[in-house]
């Protein structure tokens, strides 16, 4: 069942399917490379070690991805078709004059990033992220050598999958200095979550939407009837076009097609798809024929494509200017994910959960220190239960292999449903760590921290790999200079962070975080007196003269003073709290 084999061996064939759905009215035709990959090849043509008695691992796919065989195979593949998809499509346009694209098809793959197959091992997966990652861009590299218009991440079961796909997408354009139209579809079951990874669709679109695509949109899935209120939900929340390629209905093998619905049905349900005002770009996916894509081709023809509402993609006309004020109901809200969305809401203190921080619990640190991982997860449940927004999850303590404890515990969480749902705060000191915790993220999580401390080359480096993670971050009130102590040392190290965050990077000045320092007063040093004060007026400062950036901080720090006086230290916090949340600490 190796269809994407047939571009080499039957091309004749796959160009003759091309030609009838472009005369048929198709404008957009994809390529036939919905498996084309090494990891996803490696299905037809290396045996199963689970045959033999061993298992598919890290290990094992670690050699499929270096196999010279296989990555020349997928090359072949990607690259010819997409040569036969462009002829075609220029045939069809010298006809009529009406010009067709290229869809690049990038598949969701036969391994899941995001859910494990041992039942005695949630936190095993079969491959690692940058495994897939890697599949992924030689994959897109051969499509566009092949002469793609567009990329299209396609069908997507599980989104920790389709966030490698995305990522490689970004090193590619990065590294080879070329660029296209990104397009995005997910697959849903009947509650509206992708159908491995459980990500409803609002959760879905704040974990894409840094990608700036040019559609996001469902395709396959149960057929055009089951989708209807998630395509609703996505055009609501969407700035990008939405696109709807749905199945024939559910497989059928008494149907003609193999599947349930006739053309006329296809065109009743994608009519109605535009007529509400849900789509700009229809189309089918399993079970659709020729003449299933004209009839929705006619369905559609003189329905006007849903309205796109503002981007948020940056532009020149866009970035927000320093000392524009926005008041609270103005600012835009940040947007994260789990497996479900979370958006700050005006005038609503953000609670994150610091239970699964080493440095914040000494019950949690025992627990990773010993091994017991699967029973910190219950650490990390108690904090959702007790009303958190948001986890924060940091393993940096000596006697820990910070990378290897972050991954194996988030890997876990995501295997808790009850967890997953909330979004994740990566936390560490270590880079490496960071970008350890990224890479387990199906959803938009936040990145805590990066600074200027080590110059702006290395700042801007960091934040553009947080950005192509689809992640928040955190910026600490630190520059080359030091720690902001003062007022007007953390005004200073902030607005130029935001001013290179914004304007350089182009992240989203709502995914802006800064911590500009909560320090220990009462400490019987004159110079320290003023710290909580400096904190309060910093942050509204920040928020009178940085659109939309957000103010966090570790509220225990300025209380140290009193360690062991409990009393004295939570009046303290609930008057610091009570100061700041009014100057706009989120």
């Amino acid at each position: 069942n190796n269809g994407d084999l047939f571009s080499l061996t039957q091309p004749k064939m796959i160009c003759d399917i091309h030609r009838r759905f472009l005369e048929a009215g198709a404008d957009i035709v994809e390529t036939n490379t919905f498996g084309a990959t090494t990891i996803s090849q490696s299905e037809f043509f290396v045996d199963d070690p689970r045959e033999h008695g061993g298992r598919k691992d890290p290990e094992f796919y670690q050699k499929i991805v270096d196999d010279r065989f296989l990555g020349d195979l997928a090359w072949e593949i990607n690259e010819t078709s997409a040569r036969q998809c462009r002829e075609e499509g220029d045939k069809a346009a010298q006809k009529d004059g009406r010009q067709r694209f290229v869809a690049g098809a990038i598949g969701p793959l036969t391994v899941s990033l995001s859910n494990s197959p041992d039942a005695d091992d949630p936190g095993f997966r079969v491959v690692t992220f940058d495994q897939v990652r890697t599949a992924y861009a030689q994959q897109i590299r051969a499509l566009i050598a092949g002469g793609v218009d567009t990329l299209l991440v396609e069908t997507i079961f599980d989104s920790l999958n389709a966030k490698a796909a995305l990522v490689a997408i970004s090193d590619v354009f990065a590294k080879d200095g070329v660029r296209l139209p990104v397009m995005i579809s997910a697959a849903v079951g009947r509650g509206g979550e992708t159908m491995i990874s459980a990500q409803t669709t609002e959760a879905f679109w704040n974990a894409v939407e840094h990608v700036h695509p040019l559609s996001v949109g469902l395709n396959c899935s149960l057929g055009p009837d089951l989708m209807y209120p998630f395509l609703g939900e996505l055009a609501a929340k969407a700035t990008a076009a939405v696109s709807a390629y749905p199945n024939a209905g559910l497989p059928n093998p008494l149907s003609p097609t193999g599947f349930d619905l006739e053309p006329a049905d296809m065109g009743r349900f994608l009519g109605d798809f535009a007529k509400d005002g849900l789509l700009n770009i229809a189309g089918g996916c399993c079970g659709n024929t020729p003449e299933h894509i004209a009839a929705i081709a006619k369905a559609v023809a003189d329905v006007p494509p849903r309205a796109l509402p503002p981007s948020d993609a940056p532009t020149a006309s866009r970035l927000p200017e320093i000392g524009t004020a926005t008041s609270r109901a103005e600012e835009k809200p940040l947007r994260l994910s789990g497996s479900q969305p979370f958006t700050q809401q005006p005038g609503v203190y953000m609670m994150i959960g610091e239970r699964t921080n080493v440095a914040g619990s000494p019950k949690f640190a025992k627990l990773i220190k010993e091994g017991k991982f699967e029973e910190a997860v219950a650490v990390a449940r108690q904090q959702v239960e007790n009303g958190a927004n948001v986890i924060d999850v940091c393993m940096d303590e000596g006697m820990i292999d910070g990378v290897a404890a972050m991954t194996r515990f988030l890997l876990l969480l995501a295997s808790e449903p009850e967890v997953a749902k909330v979004p994740i705060m990566v936390d560490s000191s270590k880079w490496e760590v960071i970008e350890a915790g990224l890479k387990c993220l199906q959803g938009k999580g936040i990145a805590n921290s990066i600074s200027l401390k080590e110059g702006e080359a290395l700042f801007k480096e960091r934040a553009r790999t947080i950005q192509a993670y689809g992640a928040a971050v955190v910026v600490m009130a630190f520059d080359e200079q030091g720690q902001a102590a003062t007022y007007e040392d953390k005004i200073r190290i902030c607005e130029r962070a935001y001013r290179i965050l914004v304007d350089e990077v182009g992240m989203a000045p709502e995914d802006v975080i800064f911590d500009p320092n909560i320090l220990t007063v009462a400490t019987g040093m004159s110079e320290h007196d003023n710290y909580a004060v400096d904190f309060i007026e910093a942050t509204r400062w920040i928020k009178a003269n940085l659109p939309h950036a957000k103010v966090s901080g570790g509220v225990s720090n300025v209380s140290f003073s009193f360690r062991g006086n409990n009393p004295v230290r939570e009046a303290m916090h609930s008057a610091f709290l009570f100061h700041a949340i009014s100057a706009g600490m989120d």
